[in-house]
């Protein structure tokens, strides 16, 4: 409930799809930004990779971002700072859970954006980011190897609908937060308001934290 208000437009959320290997995939928008709380951003973000970790079915760790640059322009990019502090979120406290991060028909203004944010990543992240346009031959290919077309969303050159509800995410949200708080065995501080989002979910602690990586 501390973060709902960064979901409201869709920014980052978990999809209803897999990607072939079964890796839980987070769609993120950037064009839909709504907010200007850098730290909040950044919570919400770690509380969506726990979420999608959470969700990850057994024997598989990994998981996927399919990244939206609908909307997208420099005057709604996050600040530098704010990009840095999320890569350092990525590489240092959920290493090898991102198996690829895809960036879906960047515009060419994106390219000035690019070349600073790249020096923040290390070499094995590095390669697991893809740049994927809708009309180059070998993009296509990349997108059907790693997705089914009738689950991908056309936003991403597949076929199916991309829809966002909030007020139904939300549900979804509270019930993986109780699953959550039960895996952790903290199911006895959870108050769940259902969707209801004027009381709390969850006590601020303990924090849940997803099991590492092995």
């Amino acid at each position: 409930h501390e973060i709902a208000v960064e979901g409201e437009t869709g920014k980052v959320y978990r999809a209803n799809f897999h990607d072939r290997d079964g890796r839980t995939v987070l769609i993120l928008r950037p064009g839909k930004q709504n907010t200007t709380s850098l730290d909040n951003q950044l919570r919400h973000l770690v509380y969506m990779i726990e979420n999608a970790i959470l969700n990850l079915p057994e024997g598989q760790e990994q998981m996927v971002w399919l990244i939206d640059f609908t909307g997208w322009s420099l005057s709604t990019s996050v600040p530098i700072k704010s990009a840095r502090d999320t890569i350092n979120v990525l590489q240092n406290h959920y290493p090898e859970r991102l198996a690829m991060a895809v960036l879906y028909n960047p515009p060419r203004i994106f390219e000035a954006f690019w070349k600073i944010v790249k020096y923040f990543l290390d070499a094995k992240t590095f390669q697991k980011v893809k740049f994927v346009y809708p009309k180059n031959k070998e993009s296509v290919e990349l997108m059907r190897s790693y997705f089914d077309e009738e689950n991908l969303p056309t936003d991403f050159g597949g076929k199916a609908i991309l829809e966002y509800n909030h007020e139904e995410f939300s549900k979804q949200m509270v019930q993986d937060d109780i699953k959550c708080a039960t895996l952790w065995g903290f199911d006895n501080k959870l108050q769940s308001t259902g969707a209801d989002q004027s009381g709390p979910e969850i006590t601020p602690e303990p924090i849940c934290l997803a099991p590492a990586a092995s």
